[in-house]
């Protein structure tokens, strides 16, 4: 059975997103993450591409050698500075479900959609039965198959996928909350996150690219085994618009004297004195 959301054609936008800018100053907004996060890893863009032709006009595209994990291709991105390109048989399918390269007709390498919802292939590893391992394949966050051929990843100051349809930002849960507070200084809103537990990397992807809303995920193991995340990160995708917001936020909240990294008063202090340089008399 295909889950109901598997209908929603292309890439989704949040009807309380900010607007797109007319043009993204790509070096610009990398510099402002930096200056107030210091991420230790280049942000980078994931783009769909309708066309396998669209996919190999970008400048100075690599493919992958042989097939190997959408993880491992963002992480020669972030790490590599490449700029790469992939389809559906250069992914494994549950890197492909999410991104929405899989088949539409049964009979390659790689299941069908509605193949992959059914699929027992986690029971006894990740699930203790086939019925645990085909709920986990149907809450994954999944684009619809047969929209798109291929999908590029580059750093985003590369500004080769001018914008991406999904920036990919790594970071410690000590940088992740600043950035959140900084898409929370204006038009606050509560931000609510899911987590499918192994494949939650590729779920904040799908997650990310059909909602149009920032998505935070704990990187799973095979993320971390494959695609070389460190122990203390946790993956922000998030939709390019939401950057300048974010990036404004964490000026103001730097300006008030909250920015990262966060110095520790002590767990024994007299939290009075702390408290009145932000709140003063309130």
């Amino acid at each position: 059975m295909v889950d109901q959301r598997d209908a929603i054609p292309g890439v989704g936008t949040a009807p309380d997103a900010p607007e797109e800018p007319e043009r993204y100053d790509w070096p610009e907004l990398v510099a402002g993450l930096n200056r107030y996060l210091r991420l230790g890893a280049t942000p980078v863009g994931l783009k769909m591409l309708d066309t396998v032709a669209e996919m190999e006009a970008i400048e100075r595209i690599r493919r992958p050698e042989g097939q190997l994990m959408l993880d491992q291709i963002i992480a020669q991105a972030r790490w590599n500075g490449w700029t790469l390109g992939v389809t559906g048989d250069d992914l494994g399918a549950q890197c492909a479900a999410p991104v929405g390269l899989l088949p539409t007709v049964d009979g390659g390498r790689l299941p069908t959609l509605v193949q992959w919802r059914e699929s027992t292939n986690m029971s006894g590893v990740w699930f203790g039965s086939d019925e645990d391992a085909i709920a986990h394949q149907q809450a994954m966050d999944v684009l619809p198959s047969g929209r798109y051929e291929a999908l590029a990843v580059s750093p985003l100051t590369s500004g080769r996928l001018d914008p991406p349809d999904i920036c990919l930002i790594y970071a410690t849960p000590g940088q992740m909350i600043i950035l959140i507070n900084g898409l929370q200084f204006h038009g606050y809103r509560k931000f609510e996150f899911s987590v499918v537990g192994e494949s939650a990397c590729a779920d904040s992807w799908g997650r990310a690219l059909k909602t149009g809303e920032p998505s935070l995920s704990i990187p799973c193991f095979a993320e971390r085994r494959f695609g070389g995340v460190q122990d203390d990160e946790l993956l922000m995708a998030i939709p390019p618009r939401y950057l300048p917001k974010a990036i404004d936020g964490m000026a103001k909240l730097s300006r008030n004297g909250l920015r990262y990294p966060i110095a520790p008063l002590g767990i024994q202090a007299d939290p009075a004195q702390s408290l009145a340089r932000s709140y003063g008399g309130r």
